[in-house]
């Protein structure tokens, strides 16, 4: 008996247990990743536009002015960083200034790695799931053949080679979710430190 050739809606059918919620993950994926890309786009650059905005403002001691630039501005996390700086009691230390700033910028950190649990989530749990789709997929092969009792090594390994498909699933879709997650990771790391030189230059000129 020659065994036929794969067909990969069928693969898929038969392996439902791990490949359909592989492409679910594969899915909800790529639209946390479209997601974060559009979340994340021009932000170094609105941060400099905006820190260099108010800087000379409040070299000459107009607040307001630059107040009302940073609520301009509140759609992006400088804005909203700075605004919660500039709006704190003119009289206050400059560690309570130091201070604000960076329970500020904790929550702006916070709000650059929403959904990214998702990613991380994913690219540890889709190899499991594939393992999973291979294991019961095998355990079926063999059940079958014993079953039939009838068999040969063509038989088992067109089973293998079917139930093997969904690990090769899995690692796809867990590789895509690491490479974007370090990806954001490295990318909102490199935007906190901006903020912070950012917050640096706003600090000092107020306390000027």
């Amino acid at each position: 008996m020659q065994p036929q050739g794969l067909d990969l809606i069928d693969i898929i059918h038969k392996g439902a247990i791990a490949t359909y919620p592989l492409i679910l993950l594969s899915i909800v994926s790529v639209a946390v990743v479209f997601e974060r890309l559009w979340s994340l786009r021009n932000i170094g650059a609105i941060t400099l536009r905006v820190t260099e905005s108010i800087l000379e403002p409040i070299k000459k001691g107009q607040r307001d002015l630059a107040i009302a630039i940073c609520k301009q501005n509140s759609h992006s996390p400088a804005g909203r960083i700075f605004l919660n700086i500039l709006e704190r009691d003119a009289s206050a230390r400059l560690e309570v200034a130091n201070s604000i700033a960076a329970e500020a910028m904790f929550e702006e950190n916070q709000k650059l790695k929403k959904h990214l649990w998702i990613l991380g989530t994913v690219a540890s749990s889709a190899p499991f799931i594939g393992l999973l789709g291979t294991v019961v997929g095998i355990i079926k092969s063999f059940e079958s053949m014993a079953i039939a009792g009838t068999g040969g090594f063509a038989v088992v390994a067109a089973g293998i080679s079917e139930a093997l498909v969904a690990t090769a699933l899995g690692l796809a879709v867990a590789i895509i979710a690491v490479i974007f997650y370090n990806y954001f990771q490295t990318r909102i790391a490199t935007l906190n430190g901006l903020f912070r030189i950012q917050v640096g230059k706003i600090v000092q000129n107020m306390s000027v």
